[in-house]
Formats: C-alpha cells, sequence, structure tokens
C-alpha cells in the first residue's frame, strides 16, 4: 500500500501532542496579542488591514495554483462586494472576481457548518472563466487523479487519489466529521490548529474536484482557525505556504503515506505560527501607511498621490525594483521633467528615499 486512503483503517488518523503543546500555547498567546493590537486600531483600519489581508490571500492561494492575478483587480473585486466603492469599479478579470468572492464568503459563512453545496459553491467561484473542468461538483472521470511532476511522457507521479467512484462517499464522511469536530461538535477538537491540520490532509487527500482542491483545502483550515476563536481570524495560509512551498509539499506527501500524521501536524502548526507572525507585521504595515497618509494628505499632488497609493499596494515587500522616472511616467502620463521633478520633491519631503545614483537611481517609501 502506497497511500493513507488505500489503508482498511482510513481514516482513522493517529497522532499525539506531546512535542507540540508549545507551540499550541504559542498559536494562543499570538492570537490574542494580534487580535488585541487589531482591535485597538480605529475602524477604518481595522478594515484597510482585513482587506490587505485578504487580498494577499487571495492572490497567493491562486500563485500556488499558477494563476498570477492582478492585486489591484482583486482589491477592487473585494471592495465592490462589501460595498466600499462608492462607484463600483467594472472588473473584467473573472478570475480576480471569483478569488474576492470566495475570500469574503469564507470570512462571512465561519459559524455555518459545511455542506455539499458550499463546497460547490466555493468551487464555482474559483473555477470562473474556466472552461476545461467540470465545475461545482465532484470529478467522475475514470482515469486517476494524479499529482504529478515533470514534463509530459516522464512524468513524476508524486501522490494518487482515492478513484472517482469513492469520492461522493469520501466527501459524505469528510463533511460529517469536519461537523462533528467543530466547537460544540460532539467529537470535539479543543485545539483549533490541530484540527485544520487534519482537515486540510483529509481533504486533499481525497482531492474531491478536478482542479482548485488547494485553494479550498486552505479555505477549509482557515474555517476550522476561525471557528475556533470565534471570528474570522486574521492571516493567510497561503503566502506562508507559498514562502516554503517545497517544505509544503514534501510534509504532505510524506503524510499521505501513513495514518499516523503526528509529523505533519507539527510541520503545519509551525506554518500557523509563521503566518500569524507575518499577520502581525501586516497589521505595523497598515499602521504606518495610515499614519504616513495623515503626515503627507495635504502635501502631495494628485499625481504623486497616485504614485505612492501604487507603490504601497504591493504590500509588505514593497514596489519591485522601486520607483524611477520611467514608472512614474506609465502611471501618470506626465513628462519626464514633471516625473522627475515630482521625485525629488518627495525626496526633500521626506516620503521617498532616493536609493542608488545615476540610471540605477530607485525610490522607496519611507516608512
Amino acid at each position: 500500500m502506497r497511500y493513507n486512503w488505500q489503508r482498511s483503517d482510513w481514516p482513522q488518523f493517529r497522532y499525539h501532542l506531546k512535542d507540540i503543546e508549545d507551540l499550541l500555547l504559542s498559536f494562543a498567546e499570538k492570537e490574542g496579542h494580534v487580535s488585541g493590537i487589531l482591535k485597538a486600531l480605529p475602524e477604518d483600519t481595522q478594515t484597510e488591514t482585513i482587506i490587505d489581508m485578504m487580498v494577499a490571500e487571495a492572490i497567493k492561494t491562486s500563485e500556488i495554483e499558477g494563476e498570477y492575478l492582478s492585486r489591484s483587480d482583486v482589491m477592487s473585486s473585494i471592495k465592490n462586494n462589501l460595498g466600499l466603492n462608492q462607484h463600483p469599479e467594472r472588473i473584467t478579470d473573472t478570475k480576480a472576481q471569483g478569488a474576492a468572492e470566495l475570500m469574503i464568503d469564507v470570512r462571512k459563512s465561519v459559524s455555518e457548518t459545511l455542506t455539499e453545496e458550499k463546497l460547490f459553491s466555493w468551487h464555482t467561484m474559483i473555477m470562473k472563466g474556466n472552461t476545461k473542468h467540470e465545475i461545482g461538483g465532484w470529478r467522475t472521470h475514470e482515469e486517476p487523479m494524479q499529482v504529478v511532476s515533470g514534463a509530459i511522457g516522464n512524468w513524476k507521479v508524486h501522490f494518487e487519489a482515492p478513484p472517482s467512484a469513492r469520492v461522493p462517499q469520501n466527501m459524505t464522511q469528510f463533511i460529517q466529521w469536519f461537523n462533528d469536530t467543530r466547537p460544540g461538535g460532539p467529537r470535539e477538537i479543543r485545539k483549533s490548529p490541530v484540527r485544520s491540520a487534519i482537515a486540510h490532509l483529509y481533504f486533499e487527500t481525497i482531492h474531491p474536484f478536478e482542479d482548485g482542491n488547494g485553494r479550498i483545502g486552505r479555505a477549509l483550515s482557515e474555517k476550522v482557525l476561525s471557528q475556533g476563536v470565534g471570528r474570522p481570524i486574521l492571516l493567510s495560509l497561503s503566502k506562508t505556504i507559498e514562502t516554503g512551498k517545497h517544505a509544503y509539499y514534501d510534509a504532505l506527501k510524506a503524510a499521505q503515506t501513513s495514518l499516523d500524521i503526528t509529523l505533519w501536524i507539527h510541520y503545519f502548526v509551525s506554518m500557523i505560527l509563521d503566518a500569524q507572525t507575518e499577520a502581525g507585521e501586516q497589521i505595523d504595515f497598515t499602521l504606518k501607511k495610515t499614519k504616513f497618509f495623515a503626515r503627507f494628505q495635504h502635501q502631495l499632488n494628485d499625481r504623486q498621490h497616485r504614485v505612492i497609493r501604487r507603490m504601497l499596494e504591493e504590500g509588505l515587500k514593497g514596489f519591485e525594483g522601486g520607483m524611477s522616472p520611467k514608472k512614474y511616467i506609465v502611471i501618470t502620463g506626465t513628462s519626464k521633467p514633471t516625473a522627475t521633478r515630482d521625485l525629488q520633491e518627495l525626496v526633500e519631503k521626506g516620503a521617498l528615499i532616493a536609493l542608488g545614483a545615476g540610471r540605477g537611481r530607485n525610490y522607496q517609501i519611507n516608512l
């Protein structure tokens, strides 16, 4: 037997938590800390922080699957859905729309029990614009569902999921397990990071959809963590997974060969802690943005304001390569002399920092 689902006692996962008690305690402490900082912020800053986190999650969860979405399209879609755009922007990228819808629905439906219909709804959202796969239903094809890499004809099989014929029964069992183990459920798993780790592995092993399993599996993990704290949790699992993608796939592959998942839980809980640390950094970044605009809001012309906002849209990692007169011209449509003058003014005011010299000079925001 190569895979856990081929064993007669599937899906009776086994694990012990002795070695991760400190990690679980750290999760509770960090969650309290991040939640406390967020609550202390002004309401508009709280909203901006939450939107920034949803945007980061939407972009990274798609990036892991090889889809690259426009940050501005995702953000506009989220704001449109939340009714925050006074004049809703028209978004033509259906994938960005679907990713945004998923982020919002996951947060809105924290307290709801999981159903087959909800999973089909999430799948329909993330598969918008996709015409290659069956959408909003379990996979039905007879050929094996395999996770592979390498060139065509020379594939390396990393994992093979249960046959499609077994998916409906497997998913009925999974949904029952998910709801029974929730807070207050008859088989409650009280430590939500542990339940989140199991839910992710369990779902990814079944691999019930033709495509999109990773995105929905990560959404389920977030739902579990949110149920554990009684509110939508503030973190981006996908961003953390994408940072250490190879470690994630190695850990998942190893876990899918055994029903003893102690090492997998240790890995996944550690990853959640990393995501919490990034969430704290995101809150700090948003607060710095707020203070930045409070300081410079009456000192920037329309062009400068547009460029600064565009730079800050890139989030914690910053604007790739910094700002340059050429990029400034593209964003604002102004002339080179005006771009050069505007950038120099921003440096003199302390809004930007100039790095390098000559053609290699670029500008970074001074936060």
